[in-house]
């Protein structure tokens, strides 16, 4: 029953599957490839459906810190529970990546109808500023309490 309620659709990124046509997803794997897809286009990219996507591409020049990792987080959430109406989003966490433009957003999730829980991680690149960043490492840096 759950499989029938998640479906299948075109593999993302798009390719060539293994008979010549297009490739083709189903199961977990479709579900993973919808939430990339969601979180990778931004409001407006879609000409037919303008409000798809989600706002974090507005993030991309914001500084590196508690607050915009807060709106990352809200942005996730809120755009996945209206997109992507096969999953409950659990738990959403933003963490600085080894790079100065990296952060990485864990989502995790299960599929409704299931208690399979699940976790994807979604990088997503900053443009760092200019600004030469403090000695002691205070300011602009994301500090993980865990």
């Amino acid at each position: 029953m759950a499989e029938q309620f998640v479906g299948s659709g075109w593999a993302f990124p798009m390719r060539i599957g293994p008979t010549g046509g297009i490739a083709m997803v189903s199961g977990e794997r479709e579900i993973e490839e919808a939430i990339r897809l969601v979180l990778a286009t931004a409001p407006g990219e879609r000409p037919m459906r303008p409000e798809f996507g989600c706002a974090i591409h507005d993030l991309v020049f914001a500084p590196v810190n508690e607050a915009t990792a807060g709106r990352i987080q809200h942005e996730v959430y809120t755009t996945l529970d209206r997109w992507e109406p096969r999953i409950e989003v659990n738990d959403v966490e933003v963490t600085a990546g080894p790079d100065q433009g990296v952060l990485f957003i864990d989502v995790r999730y299960s599929i409704r109808g299931t208690n399979n829980p699940r976790s994807l991680v979604f990088p997503f690149y900053v443009i760092p500023s200019h600004e030469e960043p403090d000695a002691s490492g205070a300011g602009n840096s994301l500090e993980s309490d865990r």
